[in-house]
């Protein structure tokens, strides 16, 4: 009987792609907790969210202007040219949730935007190879004027 063994390269492509899917999965998670999790309980105008804006002194329009940002950023997780941007701009804004959280709310939940930051600058350095594809469609489009 002869023995198998997997070839080096077989066995890097295999990891390639189980790091790809779980990378994908990941971004699907992010995307669906801030589209429903997130963004839709300021869209609908829920109470909690109502309530926490008004503490703060931000209102309707900083509820609705958040939870705008937040959808936008979970759809363009899922979108290949936008994921590298949307994950670094969804970075960005779970930097303003931990601020606010700490100088509203005397830091309660201020660990839950620095827990969402990992895997979102994880997947921002991974798919950074959509950025180069994003520019060169901006300056496509650029030059058609």
């Amino acid at each position: 009987m002869s023995e198998t063994t997997a070839s080096p390269a077989s066995t890097l492509s295999a990891r390639g792609r189980g790091l790809r899917v779980a990378l994908r999965v990941v971004q699907v998670l992010l995307a669906l907790f801030f589209a429903l999790a997130s963004a839709a309980p300021k869209l609908i105008g829920h109470s909690s969210a109502a309530d926490t804006f008004a503490e703060m002194g931000w209102g309707e329009a900083g509820m609705y202007a958040i939870g705008v940002l937040e959808l936008a950023g979970a759809v363009a997780l899922v979108v290949p040219v936008l994921q590298s941007v949307a994950a670094t701009a969804l970075s960005a804004l779970m930097v303003g949730a931990f601020v606010v959280q700490l100088t509203y709310f005397d830091g309660a939940n201020a660990a839950t935007p620095l827990v969402l930051m990992v895997p979102l600058l994880v997947l921002a350095r991974a798919r950074r190879g959509s950025n180069q594809e994003l520019r060169r469609l901006v300056r496509d489009r650029l030059r058609r004027g």
